[in-house]
């Protein structure tokens, strides 16, 4: 007797990882899209057909910058771009994560949040990583914004490579961290809109210190071998 016949319901195939949605609808809010992570990032999705907002805390500093990316960038303030914006990145230096996350705090409610700021800290024998209270920047996005939706990922991008409009392809996978597989695989189809990159599912955000505590070891080979190093997780 098989199990259909007994009555029990067959189990759906498993979802194939890379079958991602398409998010090219989607509208992409950069806050910190004036530094160099947001801004390189904020060019690239833009190159790629995304719409994209940068946020600043001068709104009149985001328009200057988002003029300077062109390809339909707009540039708000930090607020405004929240509230305009489906999925939100954040960018800005860990010395102001905090503060500003809680003022978005309703801004961001229900948005997706994808945070990519590494808590880092710098004296004359290099990087090194520094471990938040909550464990990782991503757990403390998480802490603040209970409304929100957040995941994280794009913390090993080359900031030179990602402003740099001579590179037409950038080799490199994405770590994507969430709770919720629908999230990240919307995080991993973004992270594919970019030539060359790719978004690997890497854990739940209990998972985030260490991907990133990694760009400490990022910035010591790049200082070493004069590179813009970045990550490729081999057999998946």
């Amino acid at each position: 007797m098989t199990s259909t016949d007994s009555g029990s319901t067959p189990k759906p195939p498993a979802k194939d990882p890379w079958d991602l949605p398409d998010v090219s609808g989607l509208v992409v809010g950069v806050l910190g899209g004036t530094g160099d992570q947001g801004r390189g990032l904020a060019y690239r999705l833009a190159r790629a057909g995304q719409k994209v907002i940068i946020g600043s805390r001068v709104a009149e500093r985001a328009g200057t910058a988002a003029a300077e990316l062109g390809n339909g960038v707009e540039g708000l303030a930090n607020a405004e771009c929240a509230r305009r914006s489906d999925v939100v990145i954040i960018a800005v230096p860990w010395e102001g994560h905090a503060k500003t996350l809680e003022s978005l705090k309703e801004e961001l409610a229900g948005k997706l949040v994808v945070d990519c700021v590494n808590p880092l800290g710098f004296d004359k024998r290099g990087a090194y990583a520094l471990k938040p209270e909550e464990g990782s920047a991503a757990e403390q996005a998480a802490a603040l914004l209970p409304d929100s939706r957040v995941t994280a990922a794009f913390h090993h991008l080359s900031a030179v490579l990602l402003q740099d409009p001579a590179v037409e392809r950038i080799e490199t996978d994405v770590m994507v961290l969430g709770e919720v597989r629908a999230d990240t695989d919307l995080v991993q189809a973004l992270a594919a809109r970019i030539p060359g990159m790719r978004g690997v599912f890497a854990g739940r955000l209990r998972n985030a210190h260490q991907v990133e505590s990694l760009v400490a070891n990022l910035v010591s080979a790049n200082r070493r071998y004069k590179a813009h190093a970045g990550l490729r997780v081999t057999d998946v």
